[in-house]
């Protein structure tokens, strides 16, 4: 069946004002922090029903656990695709666009942002004002003080970045870790279906090795080899932002150092049962 003239004219009018809408009130330029970060938190409130339904149609397991393990399976799926979301843009704004490059001039490093990085950079504030009420919520059922200093400290660090524009490179060099967010829920999610001696498990747990040696260990090193490269332009910074991007990356990485001994003693014990 054709489609009239009229129609084809009626449907483009909708996408031009569609498109106007994002443009001009959505994406503009003084809103966008906020918009950014009520998409985050929908979005988290989205992903969280999706998993419940999902796993309520395709896994057995899920039927057995109780309330709180239900809702830490749920809050599991939220977190895995915010951290492949994340990362990704991460390494994208990181590696491959020329946005933060030292042959650009048009300003120093340390003050660059587009629309894009800060609206990426809202949305990962909404998944961690989410996902930190959940946590607070079910205390300590979610996690302990450690997780509420992570994300107290990330969240922090993130929304000032998107609302600064300041030091926005170094943010999401440290977004890149949570490449291995995927791999500790894989881990509890094998531990809670019963496959803890599975061969599954036992990969995963090497994988968590070095996913954790390079994203959360080396990656911090070159961070903070970066910083010591471009000193002066991260010292133009206002203090606050000066003080967040040495601080909180410190912290983060002792706390990275920290769990990676616990990875480190897991992994052997695993090895050593298997011989």
């Amino acid at each position: 069946m054709a489609v009239s003239k009229q129609t084809v004219m009626a449907i483009k009018s909708y996408q031009n004002q569609a498109e106007n809408l994002v443009k001009n009130h959505l994406l503009s330029d003084p809103i966008i922090p906020y918009t950014s970060i009520i998409a985050g938190i929908l979005a988290c409130k989205v992903i969280y029903n999706l998993t419940q339904l999902f796993s309520a149609l395709y896994f057995k397991s899920y039927a057995g656990l109780n309330k709180v393990q239900r809702i830490e399976w749920n809050n599991r799926g939220i977190s895995t695709v915010h951290a492949l979301f994340i990362a990704a843009m991460s390494l994208y704004f990181v590696y491959w666009s020329d946005l933060y490059a030292d042959y650009q001039t048009n300003g120093y490093v340390t003050f660059r942002s587009s629309t894009l990085s800060t609206f990426t950079l809202g949305v990962s504030v909404g998944y961690f004002i989410a996902d930190l009420a959940m946590i607070m919520w079910l205390y300590p059922s979610l996690g302990g003080i450690e997780y509420v200093i992570h994300h107290s400290l990330s969240g922090i660090a993130v929304a000032y970045a998107m609302f600064s524009g300041e030091g926005q490179l170094y943010t999401f060099m440290v977004l890149i870790s949570e490449v291995t967010t995927p791999e500790i829920n894989m881990r509890w999610f094998l531990d809670t279906a019963g496959l803890k001696r599975s061969h599954a498990y036992l990969i995963n747990g090497i994988v968590i090795f070095f996913a954790w040696l390079v994203a959360r260990i080396l990656l911090f090193v070159y961070m903070f080899y970066h910083v010591y490269l471009h000193y002066e332009q991260v010292m133009q910074m206002h203090v606050f932002g000066f003080i967040l991007v040495l601080v909180v990356p410190s912290v983060l990485a002792a706390m990275n150092l920290m769990w990676f001994g616990k990875i480190l003693r897991g992994l052997k014990k695993t090895l050593a049962k298997r011989q």
